[in-house]
């Protein structure tokens, strides 16, 4: 046990330890021969780790009956409100705990990370803001690299340099998240002070205002808020701490999504003063390619390009009817360098975020839209790819350019693909026999290969959303998948292909996209539901790819055909980023990493820059320091995309379910998404939102969930409702801010198409009754 402060050397007795100025309590309360409040706040202030009534005894060497006296003084200073906390972890009120459980909350101008300990009472002022130590306690396990967002244990230590933050946590262990963020919409009440509705669809309760806890919040506004209980029995309120924005304009309903999710959307001014400081293109060691005719192919609504590509017949005599591709990308490493703020607040962002009413860059705009994208007959630095391609589309050889070029046509995917069926527009014209023809004569010799080699076909309508002017959805469609666009995805395969396999072969480190074969948990569920539909799928040790196309190939006559889909896609692994190559189950690839996309994903950037150093292709390399660092690296751009992937999600539910909130006791055909216990879920036809029907509200039975046949069956009736049923619905409620539909079954469930019983026996009649239905 640790010594109070500035006592250290007059502990030679209890006599000596209570002498002094004030020891006696003059004024204080404090019973004859114990310390003073002061000297006990003293000592809880001075001390680096938790303080009980324990260390204050043995800190004042009180013992025996006067142990009686000291619980007295304490309990009198938590009366008082001296101290707060048990006799195990006492702290004057607003102390930071030594060890405790923080939230990561912000990021600061010069991209640290700020947490804000959870357990804080308001009365204590406001929630301290503290700066969190890049380097964890180095017996922590499993940090891996934390973000916005996380909620971790760490030791909390005084800093006394003047700066502007009084302390710095070191990461402990990373903790689960809170379910319910403490984000919300705040709403004003008639009666005075107002509530705090939730945006989380699963979080449905509000929260009161009191009128002295609203702050400058006005009636729609995005907040972030406190829970304050007033009394042990009495019901939370909130408190409002931050005022975030609007977003009752649909314009702004992507700002729950950013700030729920701790995406970063504003970029620090240090970063900002470095981009503007950057030089435009100089005389830079770079070969010179301005003169072959590379085109960029986007969507039309595209305004960055990463890509642009070219092809043309091997001129080579021992490679008749073989191609040249090329394929070339912007070189974001000849301006974001390692170690520089942009590059700093590029890996924490990880990744551009695409909403339908915004995009998110993970590159500031000088960058991503000018200096590095790829514009229309204008001169800019590229790290190029050329693949030498046999007829039958094997890769025969490839090389990495750092080259300078310019693009000759900037096209968008329709226009190209216009162009090859015979309707090429002014621009397309000049370019279809020359560039056009050729680079689909170059893809229909790689097609050739995919298929042999056997990926992943999955075929699931992507719908986008078209926003009016108003910013509300004026409509939800399925854009045509179009050959230009198959053009396009298996060129870009093909040269992430080769930067994994030339990393690889100069035993450089690398951060692959790694996609491992299914878990068996997951194909054993799969292999269930598709014996429902007396189909099979071969045991794991032998499965590839081409074993779920050939449940796919079946699927495309059924009715059930996308739901099959569907069902396919969730068994199978997430994509994430490792150094470790573990290869790309669902691409059929041994290695495989991203090299096509350095605008808007980091992975692609530290690929270039290892591209860069194992070639010897100028400055910008990867640096040991960032080579030391690619594991954490890896976790952190791989949680990055989850976190986009799940607020574009939330984004397009709030939007959508904005749309129809004006339609409520309107009917809809729906399809069965998903089978619990609590109820189902539905996906509509037309618009594809997704809702949920509570089972209390099916019926007057009692609904079972039969597990192996993703179905609700009732308990007296027999009728099911089964994963991928068609049926009507009826809307009942739409809460925008949370995303959040919930329907009426309209349909009758199929008498007899389910077995309550799980046997075997109950499976074979259950498959039996399936077949007959189909």
């Amino acid at each position: 046990q640790r010594d109070p402060p500035a006592m250290t050397k007059r502990r030679v007795g209890k006599a000596a330890t209570r002498s002094g100025p004030g020891s006696k309590g003059a004024g204080s309360g404090a019973p004859t021969g114990l310390p003073s409040k002061d000297d006990v706040l003293r000592f809880i202030e001075g001390s680096q780790g938790s303080v009980g009534k324990r260390e204050i005894a043995r800190a004042f060497s009180i013992k025996g009956s006067d142990r009686i006296g000291l619980k007295a003084l304490l309990q009198e200073m938590t009366d008082d409100g001296s101290l707060k906390g048990n006799r195990r972890d006492l702290a004057p009120p607003g102390k930071i705990a030594p060890v405790g459980v923080f939230d990561i909350i912000a990021r600061d101008d010069d991209g640290d990370l700020i947490a804000s300990p959870v357990d804080w009472n308001v009365e204590d002022g406001p929630r301290p803001r503290l700066l969190v130590q890049t380097r964890a306690h180095k017996k922590a396990d499993d940090l891996g690299a934390l973000g916005m967002g996380d909620r971790i244990l760490a030791r909390s230590d005084r800093l006394d340099d003047g700066g502007r933050y009084t302390h710095a946590l070191t990461a402990l262990k990373r903790l689960p998240k809170e379910k319910s963020k403490a984000l919300g919409i705040f709403r004003v009440e008639s009666r005075g002070g107002g509530r705090v509705d939730p945006i989380d669809k699963k979080e449905m309760r509000t929260w009161r205002v009191h009128p002295d806890h609203m702050g400058d919040a006005k009636d729609g506004d995005l907040v972030r808020f406190d829970v304050s209980r007033q009394g042990r029995l009495g019901p939370p309120d909130a408190i409002i701490a931050e005022v975030l924005g609007n977003p009752n304009d649909q314009r702004q309903i992507s700002l729950i999504a950013l700030h729920s999710h701790g995406i970063p959307d504003v970029f620090p001014p240090r970063v900002l003063k470095e981009v503007e400081e950057l030089p435009r293109l100089s005389d830079a060691p770079l070969e010179d390619w301005r003169d072959l005719p590379l085109i960029t192919i986007d969507p039309v609504d595209a305004r960055d390009h990463d890509d642009a590509v070219h092809a043309e017949l091997d001129a080579d005599p021992a490679n008749v009817g073989g191609f040249c591709v090329t394929v070339a990308i912007a070189d974001v490493s000849y301006y974001v360098r390692p170690g520089t703020a942009l590059d700093r607040e590029a890996r924490i962002r990880g990744n551009s975020c695409y909403f339908p009413d915004r995009v998110v860059p993970m590159l500031p705009e000088r960058i991503s839209n000018d200096l590095c994208s790829l514009r229309e007959l204008e001169n800019r630095p590229s790290l190029a790819v050329r693949l030498i391609f046999d007829a039958q589309g094997h890769k025969r050889r490839h090389t990495f350019h750092r080259v300078l070029m310019c693009s000759a046509a900037k096209l968008n995917y329709q226009e190209a693909q216009a162009a090859i069926d015979g309707k090429p527009s002014a621009k397309a014209a000049p370019l279809l026999e020359s560039v056009l023809k050729p680079l689909w004569a170059a893809y229909n010799i790689l097609a050739r290969a995919r298929d042999h080699r056997g990926p992943l076909d999955l075929d699931l309508p992507e719908r986008k959303i078209i926003l009016g002017k108003d910013g509300r959805v004026a409509d939800v469609i399925v854009p045509e998948r179009l050959t230009a666009h198959r053009l396009i995805e298996e060129f870009m395969i093909q040269a992430n292909v080769a930067a994994a396999e030339t990393l690889e072969t100069q035993k450089a480190r690398c951060v692959y996209r790694v996609h491992e074969q299914p878990s068996k948990e997951k194909l054993d569920s799969l292999r269930e539901f598709l014996a429902t539909l007396d189909m099979k799928l071969p045991h794991a040790g032998a499965l590839v790819p081409a074993n779920f196309n050939g449940i796919l190939a079946q699927a495309k006559t059924m009715p059930s055909a996308e739901l099959i889909n569907e069902v396919v896609l969730r068994s199978q692994s997430q994509a994430v980023y490792t150094p470790e190559n573990l290869g790309h189950f669902g691409l059929a690839l041994k290695r495989y990493a991203h090299f096509t996309s350095p605008i808007r994903r980091y992975a692609d950037l530290l690929v270039h820059r290892a591209l860069i150093r194992a070639m010897k292709l100028g400055p910008g390399g990867i640096t040991d320091e960032q080579n030391g660092d690619l594991d954490a690296t890896a976790q952190l751009i791989s949680q990055a995309e989850r976190r986009a992937m799940a607020a574009e999600r939330d984004t397009v539910d709030r939007l959508i379910a904005a749309h129809l909130a004006d339609r409520v006791g309107a009917e809809f055909t729906a399809r069965i998404s998903g089978v619990t216990r609590s109820g189902l879920f539905v996906r509509l036809k037309d618009t594809g939102a997704d809702g949920f029907i509570p089972v209390s509200t099916l019926g007057d039975e009692y609904f079972r969930h039969v597990e192996t046949a993703h179905a609700l069956v009732g308990e007296r009736s027999g009728e099911a409702y089964r994963l991928g049923d068609t049926v009507s619905v009826k809307l009942v409620e739409a809460i925008p801010m949370a995303g959040a539909l919930r329907f009426e079954m309209l349909s009758e469930g199929v008498r007899g198409a389910v077995a309550h019983s799980t046997s075997i026996r109950g499976q074979r009649r259950l498959r039996a009754k399936t077949r007959f239905r189909r």
